[in-house]
Order: C-alpha cells, then structure tokens, then sequence
C-alpha cells in the first residue's frame, strides 16, 4: 500500500551510507517510512537493501541540482579512523575537512532543511578525571580528530534561520553491520577472542566513550525527528569505559558464550588519547537515550557469527582497503 494521499514523504540523502553505519542506519530509515537514497564511492561495497536507491559517485562532484529535493542530508562519508588518518593526512583533512563544509554549502543553497554531521569524540583528545560536555576545549592532536573537528565547524558555519545544522559526536562505534569492520575496539576484541583467544590491551586505564551501533541509529533518528529550531553539536555515546574494562567485559561475556578461556595481554603503551562524554544534552534536546552495554555489543557480534567466515580478512579493516584503493590509482 502506497502512502495515503496528500502525505508528504521526507526525502532524505545519505552521504557515505554504504559504509559501517549507513548499513544500519539506511534499513532503519526505510522501515520508519521515510525516502532514502545513498551516495557513496562504494569503498567497501553495497550491502543496503533493494528499496536503497544507490549511486556510486564523488561526492565532490555533486551539483545544487543533486541535492534539490531532499528536506534533510546525513554526511557519514570520509576517512573513518586513526590509521586511515595518519596514513594519508592530505585525503583526511579534504575528505573529513572540506568536503562536509562543501556539501552543507550546496546543500543549503538548494533548499535542504537539515545538515546532519557524523563528528566524533576524538576531537577531545586527551582530558584527566572530567566528562566533557560539548562546552570543553577541543585538544585533539592527531589528524583524525583535528580533521572532524575542521568538518564540524565548517558544517556549522552554514547553519541559518531555515537551515539547521546538527553534529553528532560519536563515541568508538562498535557491534554487527552488514559492512562488518573488525577494526574498531570491541569488534577488534571479540575477534581475537573468536580468532586466537586472547585481548590485546595496550593501555588499560584510558577511558573512551562507546557507542554501540544500534545506539548510533537511534540517535540519528532522534537528530532527524527533531524540531528545526535545534542546532548545534551534541555528545553521543552508550557509556564510558576504560579500555581495560572494555577487556574484561568481553572476556567473560566470550566465555559464557563459547565456552573458551580467554586470556588478556596487558602492554602499558602510552596513550595520549583519553576521553569521557556527558550525554546530558542530546538526552534533553534531542531525547536520545542509549540502551545497550559492551555485553550486549559482544552479543550481537556473536549473533552473526557465521556470516564472517574468516576474520582476519581484507575487507574487515578500512586501512587495507583504503591502501589498495590508493595503489590502484
């Protein structure tokens, strides 16, 4: 059945969506009714649903005429992570810097209602015995967090009376996806569970904030649903843990499913990246309240078990993929 006359169906874009979290969060927004399409490089290939409809293109390519059409746009494109960072920090800076600052321009000179940014956490950097509300210095270091920091003000620069301009600064995202990646810190620790019995660690008391992806979704749908009068960057995170907490959580929650011994490998290596979040912002603005733990991410990765097949394989890690893309150029 078709949507009763004289509905208006919102029209949303999702810039990057193809990739760990548009695999969950485009499903997502075509149960909730809404009308999605999804431009992407398609990196790491397509695992959206049939009703997605998908465009492989550069997202510097797109035109005012691109973007008309759409009430809201969701940016999840660029370089995900540390070691993509540091291994190219020319295409980090243009890919997490520039382009969201450019396509929030042509997207509010077409006449889109919200920009939505995916920020991250990282932008804090390092802090000591404080949860940082979106009020705190930002003192990130590293390219990574100094290039979504560029992204967040550049998107915001363009917020006015009839465009709104949200930033979501995500904690580490973890659990399943059909974009599987087993680089990221509690999806890395269950697959060396799963894979040699043992959690590396290699600095047990720096905290992160984590977010499980299910968590992520639900944020996104909060910042979408919300009234176009709300701007601004907002905290979002399941919780915070230190990384040796994360560790032992995992351990047992493994155990308990499998059976194994898992054994934990502690190194001390210096970490100059230690950060917890307060969430108490996007839960009164936006009513963004998270629901999972690390036990139930580790349930969820374990869930989908068999579809992994090998875990040590390229396409789990955006580093190796991101290397062959850059060498076959």
């Amino acid at each position: 059945m078709g949507p009763r006359k004289g509905v208006s169906i919102m029209k949303i874009l999702v810039a990057g969506g193809a990739g760990y979290i548009g695999s969950m969060l485009v499903p997502a927004l075509l149960e909730h009714g809404y009308q999605v399409d999804v431009i992407d490089a398609m990196w790491f290939g397509n695992h959206l649903p049939k009703g997605a409809k998908v465009a492989n293109k550069n997202l510097f390519d797109c035109k005012e005429a691109d973007l008309a059409g759409y009430e809201q746009i969701i940016f999840l494109a660029g370089l995900s992570n540390d070691p993509m960072a540091e291994w190219d920090p020319p295409e980090n800076f243009v890919s997490n810097g520039a382009l969201p600052s450019y396509l929030a321009y042509i997207a509010k000179r077409a006449g889109l209602k919200r920009f939505i940014y995916a920020s991250s956490c990282s932008v804090y950097g390092y802090t000591v015995n404080e949860i940082y509300n979106e009020e705190r210095p930002t003192t990130c270091y590293y390219p990574y967090g100094i290039s979504k920091l560029q992204g967040e003000r550049g998107v915001l620069q363009m917020q006015y009376d009839n465009f709104s301009v949200i930033a979501l600064r995500q904690g580490t995202v973890c659990g399943y996806s059909p974009r599987m990646r087993f680089d990221l810190m509690t999806n890395t620790m269950y697959k060396t569970c799963m894979q040699d019995g043992r959690i590396v660690v290699n600095n047990a008391s720096v905290w992160r904030p984590v977010l499980h992806i299910k968590d992520a979704v639900n944020a996104y749908m909060r910042a979408i649903q919300a009234d176009y009068a709300i701007n601004g960057v907002f905290n979002v995170s399941s919780g915070n843990y230190t990384v040796g907490k994360v560790a032992d959580v995992v351990k047992d929650e493994v155990e308990a499913l499998t059976g194994k011994t898992i054994r934990i490998e502690i190194k001390n290596i210096q970490d100059f990246r230690n950060y917890t979040v307060d969430t108490q912002k996007a839960k009164k603005i936006l009513n963004f309240e998270p629901k999972y733990k690390i036990e139930n991410v580790v349930h969820h990765l374990h869930e989908h078990r068999d579809e992994y097949g090998d875990l040590g394989q390229d396409r789990y890690y955006n580093i190796k993929i991101f290397k062959q893309l850059k060498e076959k150029r």
